[in-house]
């Protein structure tokens, strides 16, 4: 587990490090152009045993690097397996910085963005598992890869979820919702594996084309689908 000094030290010139990962993204002129460069970077990370996330666009490769293997030891000397940035990160991502030069790509750091979403509570054990269910469809992703109740989705479908705590305070009026799309045969799957997890429904008049569920802190998430 490498500490923000050291990757900074590495002078990655590509990449920058948000939140958990090194993140990079390289213009690509067309389509074809960036699938042989992941191409290429795929043989690189064949090579060391490590491989970076991959998403392709209109003109675009952005690749994230992180490690589902780095060590953390807490104040007492305990080791906890987290994912973090390691050194395999950087070596590939030196790599890769050749790769998009032998191809002629441009890196484009200052484009590079990543979303964690964040819920303000006192009770992340008792709500995390709600979460998880509602935005992966099992309550496996709470916890996975860190010491805390965060919810991180192994396939990297939906942002990272973690909970900051609060002191007991009263509900507030909620200023946000996340709508959580599912293909219509799953929807009720993933109402049921929330409620399981202790949500609530709050209204399925709407249903199937949305049903609103919410934690028992009383934060509301949609659940939707095209009916």
């Amino acid at each position: 587990m490498l500490t923000g000094d050291q990757v900074a030290e590495a002078n990655l010139t590509d990449w920058r490090k948000l939140g958990q990962g090194l993140h990079a993204r390289y213009l690509a002129g067309d389509f074809g152009t960036g699938a042989r460069f992941v191409a290429a970077v795929g043989e690189a990370g064949d090579a060391l045993g490590h491989h970076p996330r991959v998403t392709m666009g209109d003109g675009y490769v952005d690749l994230k690097l992180l490690s589902d293997d780095a060590v953390y030891r807490d104040d007492e000397g305990t080791e906890h397996v987290v994912e973090w940035v390691t050194q395999q990160d950087v070596d590939l991502a030196r790599r890769v910085t050749e790769i998009a030069a032998e191809h002629a790509l441009d890196p484009d750091p200052a484009s590079i963005t990543t979303i964690e979403l964040a819920l303000d509570t006192a009770h992340a054990a008792t709500i995390a598992p709600v979460w998880a269910a509602l935005l992966t469809g099992s309550t496996e992703a709470q916890g996975r890869g860190t010491i805390g109740d965060d919810v991180r989705d192994a396939t990297g479908r939906v942002p990272i979820l973690w909970f900051q705590d609060t002191d007991e305070h009263e509900t507030p009026r909620q200023r946000f919702h996340v709508d959580v799309w599912v293909p219509s045969e799953v929807a009720e799957q993933r109402i049921d594996a929330a409620v399981a997890a202790g949500g609530i429904v709050v209204d399925d008049s709407q249903a199937p084309s949305f049903t609103v569920i919410a934690d028992q802190d009383g934060n509301k998430a949609c659940v939707c689908t095209t009916s």
